[in-house]
């Protein structure tokens, strides 16, 4: 007897097409509802790009945009340049004494709330008589996002083939070189998706920015979060819709830099 393979039934196209619209309905209301003429955000007013032009007139938005981007960029370099390394050192530190407290410490942000995060690092920074601002919330996010960098590059370390830099050693590189030369540009892809994942959890973060940051340093969604408890305001929706656009753009050119790199590790390897 046989079965057809890969036949699509109606329920799983029921369930893809549910699934789907949980996940993307909102977004697209958002983005309908950003290009509305009328001040009502319920009420639709015909097409207009009003409120953009709201956007880029208030300064204050601007300049939290602008330091959100400034956060999530210093803080997704840093995470991903000490994730790389805790990586490393997960992955070939096996005869490590204190491999399991340190890797248990290391993902601790994985499952500890943010608030309570977020409280350790307030009271860190009162402690140091630390001024709050652009750096604690950078030093805040890079603490949180540094575990998920982690992970993505440790998971790719460890399906990696090591005869590959023990033939580079072989053949008179030093560790590292061989790991510069050889190792890194095989687990670039992890790095860039590490990236990636701390660039956008920085950007989004509102609970831990919320407890490390200053007066006159509040990140967009927190300036968007104050904003929407007095009422949803249509310039919200267009800045929302401008940081999708700006998100979306990111993940296109690094999923053609990354098929790029790997056309050319193809293209690279001995037939």
């Amino acid at each position: 007897m046989t079965h057809k393979v890969g036949r699509i039934s109606p329920f799983n196209i029921t369930a893809l097409a549910l699934g789907l619209a949980f996940l993307y309905l909102p977004i697209v209301i958002l983005v309908i509802y950003s290009f509305n003429a009328s001040r009502l955000v319920t009420v639709w007013g015909g097409w207009s790009l009003r409120w953009y032009t709201e956007v880029f007139n208030d300064r204050a938005t601007l300049e939290a945009a602008w330091m959100s981007l400034r956060v999530a960029a210093v803080s997704a370099t840093s995470a991903t340049l000490l994730g790389t390394l805790a990586a490393v050192g997960l992955a070939r530190g096996e005869r490590f004494k204190g491999r399991t407290l340190f890797s248990g410490m290391l993902l601790a942000p994985l499952v500890m709330p943010e608030v309570i995060a977020g409280l350790a690092l307030l009271l860190l920074f009162v402690a140091l008589d630390v001024e709050r601002g652009f750096w604690t919330v950078t030093i805040a996010h890079t603490t949180l996002t540094m575990c998920f960098v982690t992970v993505v590059v440790q998971s790719r370390l460890v399906s990696l083939d090591r005869t590959i830099e023990e033939a580079a050693m072989d053949l008179g590189c030093d560790p590292l070189q061989a790991f510069v030369r050889v190792t890194l540009p095989l687990i670039f892809p992890a790095i860039a998706a590490g990236w990636m994942l701390a660039f956008t959890l920085s950007l989004d973060d509102v609970v831990i920015a919320s407890f490390t940051t200053g007066p006159g340093s509040a990140t967009l969604p927190i300036r968007i979060y104050s904003e929407v408890r007095l009422g949803v305001k249509p310039q919200i929706n267009a800045i929302c819709t401008m940081m999708i656009a700006f998100i979306a753009v990111v993940i296109v050119i690094a999923s053609l830099a990354s098929k790029l790199s790997n056309a050319q590790g193809r293209s690279a390897a001995p037939l």
